[in-house]
């Protein structure tokens, strides 16, 4: 990832209700969450919360899939790794072991986070 498209990703992330859309998406999994059901979460009117996914969309951050006259929305966990990358791609000054402890408490994080889903298949 390039310095223009990470500031994409942090102007998309700069606003309360993507960033709420983003990590609600984060905990849906890979399960997703339909326009409709994310707008009813977080108390969103459809066209702000369809504004707002595109944003989103464009920074590389969610990926959306039809099916049929609904639109389910996922976090694009490249384009997630692709931000951390970026931001970690100098960390600690060559030396890997300082940063394992970051790296640690991400993937503890992710594994803890309670998924949030309407998907009828998620078993949740």
């Amino acid at each position: 990832m390039d310095k223009y498209h990470a500031l994409a990703a942090f102007g998309a992330l700069g606003q309360p209700t993507r960033l709420d859309v983003f990590r609600l998406l984060i905990r849906a999994g890979e399960a997703g969450m339909s326009a409709g059901h994310i707008g009813d979460t977080l108390g969103v009117r459809q066209n702000t919360m369809s504004a707002n996914l595109g944003i989103l969309a464009r920074a590389g951050l969610i990926r959306s899939v039809r099916e049929g006259r609904s639109i389910r929305y996922f976090a694009d966990m490249e384009g997630m790794r692709d931000l951390l990358a970026f931001l970690m791609e100098d960390c600690c000054g060559g030396c890997p072991d300082l940063c394992q402890p970051v790296i640690d408490e991400i993937a503890c994080s992710w594994l803890e986070a309670a998924p949030v889903s309407d998907h009828p298949t998620s078993g949740r």
